[in-house]
């Protein structure tokens, strides 16, 4: 692109301190009137090309560049300007080229099925500078299923507010597409299309054309064609949509922008095996100290950078002393680890159970230690979330006295076919669903073994006073004070729903969030949009939280073997 044209008599007004500019606005006229070559031919001016500030040269150079600039601005300045400058200012030798645009390709039309709206209330903003058409049919539906109190009812009556607010933005015209920033969403650069006359397509007639599915499937045919050679991509969260779709030779995906990662093997595990030459790399700088009865050592290296606050991190080789330690403290190229307390120990037992391998180690350092709010487990059957979970709230509430009462709550999610309606009160109704909580509580009620069977049941009625069950449908508006909150089967949350449970904590509170997400049973949730997932890697690095991945089962050797090979 040339540069802009000058006023008459430009070279001449130049002063002679320009001629002594740095070599940086000298490059900068060179790159330019390397693109104004490329743009077009510019006559008398082949000194500039073989002439770069970069390589040095001397004064028999810098005289043939300061000839060719003058050259060429008498060159430009003939043409009327299109600009005018103020009176009286200096004028440069060139101007800055403008930044171009990032190159980001042709931009697409996604056509949305209702279900992407009903799953993702805020999809409508998640496809960048991509452009978005809306068929009548997908109005018609979220019409239909606006009433209710279920997540889709709510979220459908969310898309209706989205669309009701684009369409009421100021300066907004359906015919011509509504901007999609217009509602204070500037990282969203496309449009949004509605339905604004009928559509002919041409699809098969065993296709009956009634079917809402059918007439979103036609809509897109119609727009690949009237469209063409842009590419028209149907976007549908139901597998058989966009399997007809393909059959068709329409283009289709998947609507992913829900999920939080798109491998499991990529989740944040919580623990980080040290390398074997680790001593060998990081030995020399080490600092230690000691501070009561853990152990503190401040290192700088190459592993740093992969470091993350609350995360363990474990040394095991033949021959040498273990190390067991947590990150605490990761400040510019140096972090500080502190050594664990062994919960392995029969000393140091939680309410009598001792942990019995690495990870449940991590995990009860986690649960005991009061500077940390929100603590996630995850784990297949059997490695003993709920347990441990349990056994430091009890510890916590009625010996520690630092919280006053244990919450449990957990999603209601069947695995198979729903029993129908439950008598009774909130808690009683909850009952059936917190069998985990029954089997945990009598194995924990088996390990004072001195106090005798009326010890016993006294202390099994102290410990059902003190644990409170809750329902997830209530929670909305609720602040819990000076707390220990349960969260179980989180897997089969959402990630809006895990929002909602988490923000009702209030001070003095402790959050604990359990999960097998190999065992989700909420429809249309997946390992990587789970609300578990979601909250394991938004956590991750927050010097009040931490998270473990439990690897190995404790449960027995038939629950083990299972959870292996089934």
């Amino acid at each position: 692109m040339p540069l802009p044209p000058a006023p008459t008599k430009r070279a001449a007004l130049l002063p002679p301190e320009a001629y002594d500019a740095p070599a940086r606005s000298s490059h900068k006229a060179a790159r330019k009137l390397e693109a104004a070559q490329q743009s077009g031919p510019i006559p008398e001016k082949p000194q500039a090309v073989d002439f770069d500030p970069r390589l040095g040269g001397g004064e028999p150079h810098l005289e043939a560049y300061r000839d060719s600039v003058e050259s060429y601005l008498e060159h430009v300045a003939a043409p009327t300007p299109k600009k005018k400058e103020k009176a009286g200012a200096e004028p440069q030798p060139a101007a800055r080229a403008p930044r171009k645009p990032k190159a980001t390709g042709p931009s697409k039309l996604f056509v949305l099925d209702t279900n992407v709206l009903m799953h993702d209330p805020m999809s409508l903003f998640r496809f960048d500078e991509h452009d978005i058409f809306l068929p009548m049919i997908v109005l018609e539906e979220l019409d239909g299923h606006k009433k209710g109190t279920t997540e889709v009812a709510r979220n459908a009556r969310q898309a209706s507010r989205t669309l009701d607010a684009l369409a009421g933005a100021q300066g907004a015209d359906i015919s011509k597409g509504l901007k999609l920033s217009g509602t204070g969403h500037t990282e969203s650069g496309g449009c949004l299309f509605f339905q604004t006359q009928t559509l002919q397509n041409h699809l098969p007639a065993s296709l009956p054309q009634g079917k809402a599915d059918n007439q979103i499937l036609g809509v897109v045919q119609a727009l690949r064609e009237q469209h063409a050679p842009r590419e028209v991509v149907l976007v549908s969260k139901d597998i058989n949509m966009r399997v007809k779709a393909r059959a068709l030779g329409l283009a289709t995906d998947d609507y992913r922008n829900d999920k939080t990662l798109d491998d499991l093997e990529l989740l944040y595990s919580g623990s980080l095996a040290l390398p074997p030459d680790f001593w060998a790399k990081h030995g020399k700088t080490v600092e230690s100290w000691q501070s009561g009865q853990h152990t503190f050592y401040r290192i700088s290296g190459p592993i740093v950078p992969s470091l993350l606050i609350n995360q363990f991190v474990y040394f095991e080789s033949p021959g040498e002393p273990s190390l067991y330690a947590r990150v605490t403290e990761i400040r510019g190229k140096t972090a500080v680890l502190k050594t664990l307390k062994d919960y392995g120990h029969l000393k140091n037992s939680v309410w009598g159970v001792t942990t019995r391998n690495r990870e449940q180690n991590f995990a009860m350092n986690l649960l005991m230690d009061p500077e940390v709010d929100f603590v996630t487990l995850t784990g297949t059957a059997g490695t003993g979330k709920t347990l441990m979970a349990l056994a430091s709230g009890l510890t916590q509430v009625l010996d520690d006295r630092r919280y006053t009462e244990i919450i449990m709550t957990r999603a209601t999610v069947s695995v198979g076919e729903d029993i129908g309606f439950l008598p009774g009160t909130e808690e009683e109704k909850m009952g059936p669903w917190m069998g985990a909580l029954d089997d945990n509580l009598e194995v924990l009620g088996k390990t004072d073994t001195s106090a005798g069977e009326w010890g016993r049941a006294a202390t099994n009625e102290l410990i059902r006073s003190r644990i409170k069950i809750k329902s997830m449908n209530f929670m909305r508006g609720r602040t819990f004070l000076n707390k220990y909150v349960i969260i179980d089967e989180a897997q089969n949350l959402t990630p809006k729903q895990m929002k909602t449970l988490i923000t009702r904590a209030g001070p003095g509170t402790k959050m604990i969030c359990m999960g097998n997400l190999a065992q989700i049973d909420t429809p249309y949730l997946t390992e990587g949009s789970s609300g578990l997932t979601f909250a394991v890697d938004k956590f991750k690095g927050w010097p009040h939280s931490g998270h473990i991945t439990l690897a190995r089962g404790e449960r027995s050797r038939l629950a083990d073997f299972a959870s292996e090979v089934l």
